[in-house]
């Protein structure tokens, strides 16, 4: 997700039916994907139901609250709003661990229900993006980082390349098949596929959850993270490279176009 959503909005395509049928595509592959793991791998304790009770009954009233809250202090200096919703991430995230399931699974359910909200005020979402993607995302990616360990992958190249291409090629004979049934143009299937085919944020997290709890050691941790980072670089830069659907984006005006629609 984080991959094609920081090259939808470079290129412009987040504007685009086709930029926001690859985001959607992303988005319910990524909830599925943490579901799948809370399901599997989370203990079904007390903790586990309370934190199921909490986010349900957020699902009901997060939006009213959002709601009075942004219409009585949304344009006030103190930024209510959005520490209220950081302050809703931060309290289900703290949840979601305590009761052994994983933090972004509120973030996404949450959002989903906040999206009405939310897209109703253009800025607020560009300042939010920019206190994501610039403050907060880093610091997931340094602590995923931090704990590779280089000689491990060094030591197992073989095992990383079979990863690699056993990774990608899965991905593109599960999706062409399917996006070429409502995709005519070549560049723009390619594309689809292509994107569709990375996987960086959430590859991560699936095995910073298996690290965390003891399913998968550090070498395999690190092999696993290594594969998913080149499996998001390589395909979006091919794509980018050869199969940009650049006549979906709308063209630039011309100096002498820009002063008409000013006079």
């Amino acid at each position: 997700m984080a991959v094609v959503y920081s090259v939808m909005l470079e290129y412009g395509f987040n504007k685009t039916l086709f930029g926001k049928g690859v985001l959607g595509a992303c988005f319910i592959n990524d909830l599925g994907t943490v579901i799948a793991l809370g399901l599997i791998f989370s203990p079904f304790t007390y903790k586990y139901l309370i934190f199921i009770a909490v986010i349900i009954l957020l699902i009901f009233i997060l939006n009213p609250i959002t709601e009075f809250l942004t219409k009585h202090f949304a344009y006030k200096t103190a930024a209510i709003r959005t520490k209220w919703i950081l302050f809703i991430l931060f309290s289900t995230g703290a949840l979601a661990v305590w009761s052994g399931s994983e933090a972004v699974l509120p973030a996404y359910i949450l959002g989903m229900v906040l999206a009405s909200i939310i897209n109703k005020d253009n800025f607020f979402i560009r300042r939010f993006r920019t206190l994501t993607i610039g403050f907060l995302t880093p610091f997931y990616f340094l602590r995923a980082g931090f704990l590779i360990s280089i000689p491990a992958i060094i030591s197992y190249p073989i095992i990383f390349v079979i990863l690699f291409f056993a990774k990608v090629i899965s991905k593109i004979f599960g999706l062409y098949p399917v996006i070429r049934k409502f995709k005519e143009d070549k560049k723009e299937k390619w594309y689809y596929t292509l994107l569709m085919s990375t996987g960086l944020t959430f590859g991560t997290i699936s095995a910073l959850f298996g690290l965390s709890n003891g399913i998968i050691s550090k070498d395999q941790y690190s092999i696993i993270v290594a594969v998913v980072i080149a499996s998001a670089v390589l395909p979006t830069l091919i794509a980018n490279k050869f199969f940009l659907p650049s006549h979906l984006l709308e063209k630039p005006l011309l100096d002498d176009e820009l002063s008409q629609e000013e006079n």
